[in-house]
């Protein structure tokens, strides 16, 4: 009987604690840059659209820009000169026509890299036809995030850290308050390190949840016991389906949009999935092709600003 009281009162006691939580923690407050967004699904150019150019390349954000997507989704490392470079990898190789690590390279290193080099339709494929590297000697360049930025002054910018360092953090939110540009941004990372530091140094900059964040949100979610954490993020960028586990399902956005949470999904590039997820209610399509998302949404575009050599 008393090991049967003792449990009684333990149950009693995390019910009463879970009620206190989810009394005290309020939803979060929706960020300026989820409001400008809008309450429809967003478009977010994954790598600035690269099924139809280069990722992470000035064509891309000009042609992602022109169709109308909502969002620039890029990423970043920094060079040998400490600027951020909007690039992938941690290397050159795969993308581009240099080899070695992006913070060995300096702005004259990359000023003779090609970043169309590799680039086909299917993927940076190096056993395609040479007419298959549509960008290849076209001039395409490796930007630094400074450059984007300026370039698109006018568009919401989801900025991906691939660093797992807090200085990264730290130096992201120093680029941000010098352009004055943090109020149009999004900051990402999988790592958590760049993550709090980032939002130590700018906390009045959107962010979305690390790799951890998310982990933790779906249990929670899963336990139905969201109602009690206070996210410190914006956002939660997922994946449909994490190895065999299904994230992002009816449940798992409802448990997010009851913490004011947005739910952006990547990386979601067949028309079906995308009305699939719709369906659901997320929030952004994060996406390698603009186009389909924005055909799928019924919104209208320029079908002439879509290369003639990627298939519809």
């Amino acid at each position: 009987m008393r090991a049967l009281r003792v449990v009684i009162a333990v149950a009693v006691l995390a019910v009463a604690a879970y009620a206190l939580l989810a009394l005290v923690n309020r939803p979060r407050a929706r960020h300026a840059y989820v409001q400008a967004l809008g309450a429809g699904t967003s478009v977010l150019a994954h790598g600035g659209g690269q099924g139809l150019w280069p990722d992470n390349t000035l064509p891309a954000f000009e042609g992602s820009a022109a169709l109308g997507a909502d969002v620039l989704e890029l990423d970043v490392q920094r060079d040998a000169d400490g600027a951020f470079r909007v690039i992938h990898d941690a290397t050159l190789d795969r993308t581009t026509s240099g080899t070695g690590p992006v913070g060995a390279t300096s702005a004259s290193g990359f000023a003779a890299v090609d970043a169309g080099y590799r680039w086909t339709t299917d993927g940076h494929r190096g056993d395609a036809q040479a007419g298959e590297y549509h960008y290849r000697g076209t001039g395409v360049v490796v930007p630094t995030l400074r450059e984007v930025l300026a370039r698109f002054p006018a568009n919401a910018v989801n900025v991906e850290i691939k660093e797992e360092t807090a200085a990264a953090g730290t130096a992201l939110c120093a680029l941000l308050r010098e352009s004055g540009a943090g109020g149009r941004v999004m900051v990402a990372a999988f790592a958590s390190a760049p993550l709090r530091a980032f939002r130590e140094a700018c906390p009045e900059v959107a962010t979305a949840a690390s790799r951890s964040e998310v982990t933790l949100f779906y249990v929670l979610a899963t336990l139905r016991l969201a109602r009690a954490y206070a996210p410190p993020f914006d956002a939660l960028q997922v994946p449909v389906r994490q190895g065999n586990v299904t994230v992002v399902t009816p449940a798992f956005v409802r448990a997010a949009h009851g913490r004011g949470v947005r739910v952006d999904v990547w990386t979601v590039n067949d028309a079906a999935e995308m009305r699939r997820l719709l369906a659901m209610g997320v929030d952004g399509l994060i996406t390698d092709r603009p186009d389909r998302a924005l055909r799928v949404l019924g919104r209208p575009f320029d079908a002439g600003l879509v290369p003639t050599f990627v298939a519809p």
